[in-house]
This record gives C-alpha cells, structure tokens and sequence, in this order.
C-alpha cells in the first residue's frame, strides 16, 4: 500500500491506499464547480470577519488569495494536484500556499457537507436561468414558424392515422405550450433551489455567532434552509431539477419524432436544413435527420440521469453519506444535455422549409371532415350518435366506390339522408373544417392569431 498523508487525518496513523484515493476523488468532474465555491468562501469570510470570528487582516488576506485563484482558474492556469479529493480541497490547498497557515481559518464555523450543498445550489440556480433563456428562444422560433407558415394546413393525426385537418401554425403553438408549462416548472424549482445551506456545518448547525442572513444577502438567496440536517442531506433540488429537464427532453423528443417521420419520402412534408442532416457513408441518396434523432435519443440519456439521483436517495440514512458524491455527474450531464439539445433545436426549428402543397393533399385524404359533416347533421337537428352513424355509412360507401365525400353528387348522399341539400359540401371543404374551429384553443385561422398576439404582448394565461 502506497499513498499520502490523508486530509483531514489527525486520527489515522496509516496513509490512505492509492487506489482509495483515486477511486474517492470527485475532483476530476466537480472542479466545474470553482466559481461557486470561492463566491460561497468569500461570502463566509466577509461574514467571519463581520461577526469577530477572523480578524479583518486575515479575512482581507484570504479573500485577496481567493481572487487570484479564481483569475488563475478562469485561464486556465491552475495547477490541480489529483491527489485532493475534491474541489474544495484543491481551493483551500492552494490557498494556504499562497497566504499562508491564514488560509486555513477560512473554514471555520462549515463543513464540506455545507459547503458542497452550497455550491451546488449556487450552480443550478445560475444553470436553470440559462436554460429559461433557451427555453424563450425555441419558443421564440415555434412562434416566428407559426406565423410564416399561418395558412399551411396539414392533417392531424390521433393513433397515427389522419384524423382532422389543422393549421401548421396551430400545431407549431402546441409545443410552444408544453415548453410554456417547463418554464413554469424550472421556475418553480428555481425558487426551491434558491435556499441557503451555510450553517449547518457538518449536520448539527455551529456554535459559532455566525449571521445567516448576511451570508444570504451576500449570495442573493431568497430563503435559509430550517434544519441542518435536511440542508446537508437534501438532494430533492437536483432531483427535481432532472425530473422536469426529463419532461423538457420529452418534450423536444416527440417535436423530433414527428420531424423525423415528416422528413422522409413516405409523408415529404418537411425539408430539414443541410446544416442539421448528415449524409450517408454507403448511400450517396440519403439524407439523414441525424440532429432530431439524437435529440430523441439523448432523452433517454437524461431519463437514465434521473433514475441515478433517486437510486442514490432512496436508501441514504440521516444525514450526509458519501454516496451523495455521486449527485453530480447526473445534475452535469442533465444540464449539459438539455442546453446543447435547446440551442441546436432551436436554431433547426427555424430553418425548416414545409411542404405547403404537400401537407394540404394529405390533409384532403382519409375522410378528415367526417366529424364536420356529422356536426352539420347536428346542426339540421340530428342527435349526434345518428349523424355518427350515417357519416360512418357514408365513409364506407366511399371506400367501396374508391370516392372521397366531395365527389359524391348529392343523390348518392341523399341515399344516407334523404334530406341533404347542396349547402353539406361545403363543410366538407379541408379550409372550410379548418376555419369553422374559431374557439379558444381552436385551430382556425383567426383563434390562432389571438394566440400568437397574446404570446407577443405577454398576456398569457
């Protein structure tokens, strides 16, 4: 057994194995962290020096030497030695290097069980904001889509077959809402995340005079965590955080399986730009979806970082247990994830280029405005399970004589009801079914642009 003397060793006589080192040490991904462990340390030595627990010589002394870490770090120019478990420890190591035994006061009155909570929290807080901000601007294209393309219609589709003719438009704004319900989420869990943990050292709280509140004030948090116990064992804001990012890359995952199936040869409804296809290495004809698809497969991705998170809680005894070291690498690749599939898809979004013509033949098919002549029957005072049937009599006709409704003349319509007149082909035009939907949440013309108005002047419900 070979290894170094361990930190924080005062009672072991042996140094730690090297394996144990290297399999303990957290500092290869947590050291993405720095920013907001020396914002969580300058903060605790302004409040030190404040309450007389270091004298303000030595806390002056350790926030300059934080700084110059910090600069060093931000350019790449830190030095992380692979034998310190963590980021923390790379810190303050390098701290005292550079200013001396002083250093070491800076850890009075925290833990590192504080200490990571802390950071973590500091760090989502900011990651969650950037991903509201990428969450406006998919919206932002979902919305300048919808009102290029505001009179396209194509065929909507219930059990993946055709089933009623919608505008484009309204199909864009249906994703535009599901990412509307995310922002509410994360905005929700940003204010849960946005507690301060600081204090309750290692679980107990300190018997220190330190002052909370101004440790809050200083880091712009809105609330203090309660009990010490919970704060250093709470991981709830992380899983959180990856349960409504899962519904964010679910969301984005079914936008890409409809482009996905759209693209192809079968349905030709959209052309996604070059920019985000990839070619073939054996076939020269091929275009592939290969951005939409890995979006779609990334989800899964980040479903698995949610399952990780509540494996690692759901059998941790109180309080602070080292499996919690294992909370990051999910939060990391679920934030990275989730930014990267915002960013291209957004900017993929507003290159599509749709197949006007082509949407508008399909919408036509597959007897799409049989609901609307059924609601015409009702209209002429036919209770709707009767009109239900002779639309579905009708239909059957039609597949039998290989028409569609609007070929049909009126004296084989009459064979179905003998009272129809001239005035029933109208309702089965695909413009005529699309425009009549003028409700709340309705797909015509005019509802949808009350929509898209709403949006741009921030009156939403």
């Amino acid at each position: 057994m070979s290894g170094k003397k361990k930190p924080w060793g005062g009672r072991f006589s042996e140094p730690t194995d090297k394996r144990v080192e290297e399999f303990t040490s957290s500092l290869h991904f947590d050291k993405r962290l720095y920013p907001y462990d020396i914002e969580g340390s300058v903060a605790h030595c302004r409040m030190l020096a404040a309450q007389g627990i270091i004298s303000p010589d030595d806390a002056e002394k350790i926030i300059s030497g934080l700084q110059d870490i910090l600069k060093d770090m931000g350019k790449g120019e830190f030095s992380y030695s692979s034998d310190l478990e963590d980021i923390h420890m790379a810190i303050e190591k390098s701290l005292i290097d550079r200013v001396g035994d002083v250093g070491g006061r800076l850890h009075t009155a925290r833990s590192r069980n504080d200490q990571i909570s802390l950071d973590m929290r500091l760090y989502l807080r900011d990651e969650v904001t950037n991903i509201l901000g990428l969450l406006v601007g998919l919206q932002a294209s979902l919305v300048d889509v919808a009102k290029r393309e505001i009179g396209t219609i194509l065929p909507g589709y219930t059990h993946m077959q055709k089933a009623q003719p919608v505008l484009l438009s309204h199909y864009l704004l249906a994703w535009w809402e599901m990412l509307d319900r995310d922002i509410s989420r994360l905005k929700e869990c940003r204010g849960r995340v946005n507690v301060m943990p600081l204090g309750s050292a290692a679980l107990a709280g300190t018997g220190f005079p330190i002052d909370r509140e101004y440790v809050a004030e200083l880091l712009s948090f809105s609330g203090i965590s309660k009990n010490s116990m919970d704060a250093v064992s709470d991981r709830d804001f992380v899983a959180e955080f990856i349960f409504d990012a899962s519904l964010v890359m679910m969301h984005m995952s079914r936008f890409c399986e409809d482009l996905v199936i759209w693209s192809g040869g079968e349905f030709g409804f959209v052309d996604i730009s070059d920019a985000f296809t990839t070619g073939s290495s054996i076939m020269p004809q091929k275009k592939n979806p290969d951005v939409a698809e890995l979006i779609r497969g990334k989800t899964g991705r980040v479903y698995g970082d949610l399952m990780a998170i509540l494996t690692i809680m759901k059998g941790l005894p109180m309080t602070y247990d080292r499996d919690l070291q294992e909370d990051k690498e999910p939060l990391f690749d679920t934030v990275d994830t989730v930014k990267t599939c915002l960013s291209v898809l957004s900017d993929m979004t507003g290159n599509l280029k749709f197949n006007r013509d082509r949407m508008l033949e399909s919408a036509a098919e597959g007897f799409s405005t049989a609901t609307d002549v059924a609601d015409y029957l009702v209209m002429k005072g036919i209770p709707f399970r009767e009109a239900h049937g002779i639309v579905g009599r009708l239909v059957g006709y039609c597949i039998e004589k290989q028409k569609d409704m609007e070929s049909l003349d009126i004296e084989e319509i009459r064979l179905f009801w003998k009272d129809a007149d001239a005035d029933i082909y109208a309702c089965m035009s695909v413009k005529g079914s699309v425009s009549a939907r003028n409700i709340i949440g309705g797909t015509a013309g005019e509802a949808v642009l009350r929509r898209i108005e709403e949006i741009e002047s921030g009156r939403i419900d």
